[in-house]
């Protein structure tokens, strides 16, 4: 048992049942097939598998909805809806020199290095939301100003990760249109190549990525999270914290597994070296991503969602992708398995959303971002909790000391040789370059 570092009123995980529950709103409930039921024509696979009443969230709601239910603790009525949206929708674009800053980055720079450098520099241009220059108590006496960084950062993440792609593929940016929806305007400024201005992402793609936004918005306290808010207590600006936080989901132990599942099925390659997989996978000879979860001991509850959307998606670009059959292959094996079984490895929200995210065309390292994007809403709602509680106080876990006892300091001279091996010393062949190889070649060691 770990001891919880705070208390949350955001989102509820039960892993033994495998529920999720955003401020009292489940995503999804799983039921038997006979209760299966038509869904909305525009969405009309994505969720065969569920039966979403009004209060659900996956299906009923939508992605900058479930973001205000986050941050601020209730569905918001239809004039607050409406007030929201339009403020989000109109803090999308990003000042001249920001954009500059951005395209100083190489064509080939990760995009996720991207959308967090982004975000720190955003800082330097926000002075009035910083409270180290603007008092300390800004956020707690003045919600007003709070609200207005918040409505900031989700308007501009989608412009920050759509100019990231357009650095990927050489591309100028696009600016943003307030007329869309969020996600629409995001696919329009990844992809608008100089069509006509009647251009618009097929609605039915930016309803199945909206879906995948609501399921990734929030996971309580995950890495990124807590890094959030770790960074937060000290009070710095939101920004500056979302960065942070951007930085530990850039990991990939944190935002890397969907890619990890991708080069996972195309290394098995075909449905036939599925079982010599397994056995692999049994044998600690293969490495298995996308099933099993650190808190869900049950069904991952948005991998079913997902895997419907996933189908949603083939069907509307009209290609099958390859990986599918694998990917089912897979799981069918796994599932049927006692071994997974007794282990309690189910697919989880990894395993099926690469596939959708490739399918829709993004490269692999593009899939943080799309993972960061969402996830936005839910960190700055936990940064808003832990400012709101008016109990924040400064980080600062303990350690347990394991290192070595008191020592006397021993001159350079009387110290004994370590046995280090001659190989790691820096020698003329480990010299960064040849100006440096001939600066130092007289003391260089061959």
């Amino acid at each position: 048992m770990n001891t919880a570092a705070l208390s949350s009123k955001i989102t509820y995980i039960d892993g033994e049942k495998g529920t999720l529950m955003h401020r009292g709103y489940p995503i999804g409930i799983h039921l038997p097939p006979k209760y299966y039921t038509p869904i909305h024509p525009a969405i009309s696979k994505i969720l065969t598998l569920y039966i979403i009443s009004p209060e659900q969230l996956a299906e009923k709601s939508n992605f900058l909805e479930v973001a205000y239910l986050l941050i601020y603790g209730e569905l918001p009525n239809k004039p607050q809806s409406e007030r929201w949206q339009w403020e989000i929708m109109h803090h999308t674009f990003l000042s001249d020199d920001l954009s500059r800053m951005m395209q100083a980055h190489r064509y080939d720079a990760h995009p996720m290095a991207i959308f967090a450098s982004t975000f720190s520099a955003m800082s330097a241009f926000s002075p009035e939301a910083n409270p180290a220059l603007q008092g300390q108590n800004l956020y707690i006496n003045d919600k007003a100003a709070m609200n207005k960084q918040i409505v900031r950062i989700l308007g501009k993440a989608t412009t920050v990760a759509a100019n990231a792609m357009r650095i990927r593929i050489n591309r100028p940016f696009v600016l943003p249109r307030s007329d869309l929806s969020y996600t629409e305007n995001m696919l329009f400024m990844m992809d608008h190549m100089n069509e006509p201005s009647s251009y618009v992402p097929d609605p039915r793609l930016a309803k199945a990525l909206d879906v995948l936004f609501v399921l990734h918005a929030d996971h309580e306290m995950n890495c990124s999270t807590a890094a959030m808010t770790h960074v937060g207590s000290s009070l710095v600006d939101p920004y500056s914290a979302i960065a942070a936080a951007a930085c530990a989901l850039y990991g990939p132990l944190h935002g890397g597994a969907n890619e990890a599942v991708i080069r996972m099925l195309q290394g098995i390659g075909s449905v036939d070296k599925v079982p010599a997989f397994i056995e692999g996978v049994k044998n600690r000879k293969q490495l298995l991503f996308g099933f099993g979860h650190r808190i869900y001991k049950n069904t991952d509850p948005r991998s079913k969602i997902i895997r419907e959307v996933a189908d949603t998606v083939f069907e509307i670009i009209g290609a099958k992708e390859p990986l599918i059959e694998v990917a089912i292959a897979l799981k069918d094996a796994a599932l049927n398995d006692p071994w997974f079984q007794e282990k309690k490895l189910y697919p989880n929200v990894d395993y099926w959303s690469g596939l959708v995210y490739k399918a829709l065309g993004f490269p692999l390292d593009f899939f943080p971002v799309l993972f960061a994007v969402p996830r936005v809403a839910g960190w700055i709602a936990h940064w808003k909790q832990q400012i709101d509680s008016g109990t924040n106080k400064i980080a600062r876990p303990r350690q347990l000391y394991i290192g070595e006892k008191r020592r006397d300091y021993v001159p350079l001279d009387q110290r004994e040789d370590t046995g280090e091996p001659k190989d790691s010393r820096v020698g003329l062949k480990e010299l960064p370059h040849y100006m440096s190889k001939r600066k130092l070649l007289p003391s260089a060691k061959l």
